[in-house]
């Protein structure tokens, strides 16, 4: 018996080593570094005293390590405590509303740029997206002025109402894609049966889109999560403050309290990366099938 060798078109037997293989696993490898030490780093000092944290050289496992600066931040009878805890609710308000109001447009408006065909369809879609071409910073001031003309300055609804504006434009065209996959014979059919346009949207679409609108959920959602700059320009009280804003207390004129730090950091990454673990597979499902075309 002979082994078999892997030949290419020509005969020639197939190098067991591809150059293209290596330098994409290196690329690979590279990136995860860049990512992950960071992180890693991250959750280290979390777990050390303001001492240790500032000792030289430094080190990646603290000698002792100390779960106080957690103790600190999750219990509601410090100060401490009750701002992170009060900022972590003021997130998960924004966030939250942000990603259902946001999803709530973007569905139908994705569907009627993908089944309908009326008069500057195609120019309307165009402009939606050209918002993503310019920067965040762009529209503060301009933002700033609306919302203190409506009296929303120092208001949630400032932040829902922004973080809409810019996450909007790709939840669409995302969902846009996505339903441009979805046969129109299934709507046709239904509408054969005596339903109407809606009703066939609900119970015909609607289920096979929901990796989509996932998809458009979680990325509204890390959006709104992670936004700064708004939420240091629109508000003003401390009672109202989200979390990346609030995390600027433990940078003081001295010193700055980077265990504490730290340790908010991780627990502010832990329900996104939660909730992309959980809903991965539709978020992947979706970016698939919308690049695809039928």
């Amino acid at each position: 018996m002979s082994a078999s060798v892997s030949t290419r078109p020509g005969g020639r037997p197939r190098p067991w080593i591809q150059p293209h293989l290596v330098l994409a696993a290196l690329t690979i490898g590279l990136l995860l570094l860049f990512v992950l030490l960071p992180m890693a780093w991250m959750i280290s000092t979390s777990f050390k005293s303001q001492v240790a944290a500032m000792q030289q050289p430094p080190r990646w496992i603290p000698e002792v390590p100390t779960f106080e600066n957690y103790a600190k931040l999750l219990d509601p009878r410090g100060e401490g405590g009750r701002r992170f805890l009060r900022y972590l609710l003021n997130s998960f308000i924004v966030s939250t509303a942000t990603t259902v109001l946001g999803t709530a447009v973007a569905v139908p408006a994705a569907y009627a740029f993908s089944r309908f065909r009326f008069p500057g369809r195609r120019l309307l879609f165009m402009t939606i997206l050209v918002r993503n071409m310019f920067p965040a910073v762009v529209f503060l001031i301009p933002l700033f002025i609306l919302m203190r003309t409506f009296g929303l300055v120092d208001r949630h609804a400032s932040l829902i109402i922004t973080y809409m504006t810019f996450g909007l434009p790709l939840a669409i065209w995302l969902l846009k894609g996505y339903y441009d996959n979805i046969p129109t014979e299934l709507e046709e059919a239904a509408l054969v049966d005596g339903a109407t346009r809606f009703f066939a949207f609900v119970r015909v679409v609607m289920p096979l889109s929901v990796p989509g609108i996932v998809a458009a959920a979680i990325y509204v959602f890390i959006q709104a999560w992670n936004e700064y700059l708004y939420a240091l320009t629109f508000l003003n009280s401390d009672e109202l403050m989200t979390l990346p804003v609030g995390l600027q207390s433990y940078f003081s004129e001295f010193v700055t309290d980077w265990p504490g730090l730290m340790a908010s950091s991780f627990v502010m990454s832990i329900p996104v990366v939660v909730l992309f673990m959980v809903l991965q597979r539709y978020f992947v499902r979706a970016l698939t099938e919308g690049a695809l075309k039928t």
